[in-house]
């Protein structure tokens, strides 16, 4: 009998676009998309694949129909930072500071079309 909480070993019987199938003994689990990581999950192959054994934590129980809701994400945690925060430089030019250089920017722009004409 497997209780809520435990540690379990289970192979992965199939992958499909919200989860992964689980047996585990007598029972049948599923390891939701959202139980992979926390991060986003694009493919569950970037996790596991048919046919391994993985160790996973226990959600839930449903002793009537043999069945397993189980955790990726708790047992092979990756340590570190999540993700990086892009850095980006704001600056502020004023409108002032800005209408010359767009002036002088659009007519020599004009001079290269026209000599190009001639």
């Amino acid at each position: 009998m497997i209780k809520k909480g435990e540690i379990v070993y289970g192979r992965i019987t199939n992958i499909i676009g919200y989860g992964a199938f689980v047996k585990v003994g007598d029972y049948d689990g599923l390891i939701h998309i959202s139980e992979f990581s926390d991060n986003y999950v694009k493919k569950i192959d970037d996790y596991v694949a048919v046919g391994q054994i993985v160790k996973l934590k226990v959600l839930d129980v449903d002793e009537e129909n043999k069945k397993l809701k189980l955790s990726y994400k708790v047992i092979h945690r990756r340590r570190g930072v999540k993700s990086e925060v892009p850095k980006f430089i704001i600056g502020f030019k004023s409108l002032e500071k800005q209408i010359p250089i767009f002036i002088e920017e659009q007519m020599s722009k004009k001079k290269i079309t026209n000599s190009i004409k001639r």
